[in-house]
């Protein structure tokens, strides 16, 4: 049974740093990926991990966040650096059983989400 639960939003200030998490309840061979949906706008992947721990960004945070996973423990993390304002957005992890992400980064390329957490950046 695949779960994925987000945590770690919050109001935080411009500038600052925050680290969202994921409890994957997936196999090893998944693709996993953060998303975000803002108000009024698509929904935007932002980062994807191989099961073979490559890691892909999306141009509009690639040098600010980073992907990881603790796989002991099934937790997709979100590293975010320098927040902005732009940055507030609902944020969701997602998954996909193809093991390679490639580079896909629309909403219907996968399978499971979460219920997503809110980050707002003011």
């Amino acid at each position: 049974h695949v779960q994925l639960v987000e945590s770690g939003g919050g109001l935080v200030q411009p500038g600052v740093s925050l680290t969202l998490s994921c409890a994957a309840s997936v196999p090893d061979t998944y693709c996993l990926a953060w998303f975000r949906q803002a108000p009024g706008k698509e929904r935007e992947g932002l980062a994807a991990l191989d099961s073979d721990g490559r890691m892909q960004y999306a141009n509009s945070v690639k040098g600010r966040f980073t992907i990881s996973k603790e796989k002991d423990k099934n937790i997709l993390y979100l590293q975010m650096n320098s927040l902005k304002p732009e940055d507030s957005a609902m944020y969701y992890c997602a998954a996909d059983p193809r093991g390679m992400c490639g580079d896909r980064w629309q909403e219907r390329d996968y399978t499971y989400w979460g219920q997503g957490t809110q980050v707002t950046v003011s």
